[in-house]
């Protein structure tokens, strides 16, 4: 059993920063927990922008504070984001976020993510791993 606070994990290797400067999150389940998903808490910056595309993963999105405008690029509907709103990219769809007020939300990804991705300059994570234990 494991339990943790996102609290205890700010400041550490699990709090992570974007390059770009327009997030954070706090990788509270991790790949290295080897349960087949990682959970975050994330909050994206009120007037930033920033372009997604999940290809190596499916993630679901729970706003729990904040708003957001949510743009599928692939089809151009734009989508609303407030507290109690869930998002799932299960067809890894491009998409963006346009923050009106500090978005705050919950994200669980599979496969699991490491901490140590950042999005690069398509707005991928890379299909990072952990060592398989001997």
């Amino acid at each position: 059993m494991i339990v943790r606070s996102f609290k205890d994990i700010e400041g550490t290797d699990r709090h992570v920063k974007s390059a770009s400067g327009t997030w954070e999150s706090k990788r509270i389940v991790l790949a290295k927990e080897r349960v087949g998903f990682s959970v975050h808490e994330t909050i994206l910056y009120a007037g930033t922008e920033t372009h997604m595309w999940y290809a190596n993963h499916v993630e679901a999105v729970v706003c729990t504070k904040g708003e957001a405008e949510l743009t599928d690029r692939e089809t151009g509907k734009t989508y609303t984001i407030t507290p109690g709103t869930m998002y799932l990219l299960d067809g890894h769809e491009r998409h963006t976020l346009r923050v009106k007020e500090d978005f705050h939300c919950i994200c669980v990804f599979n496969p699991p993510v490491t901490g140590r991705e950042d999005h690069d300059e398509n707005g991928v994570y890379p299909l990072l791993t952990e060592p398989e234990e001997v």
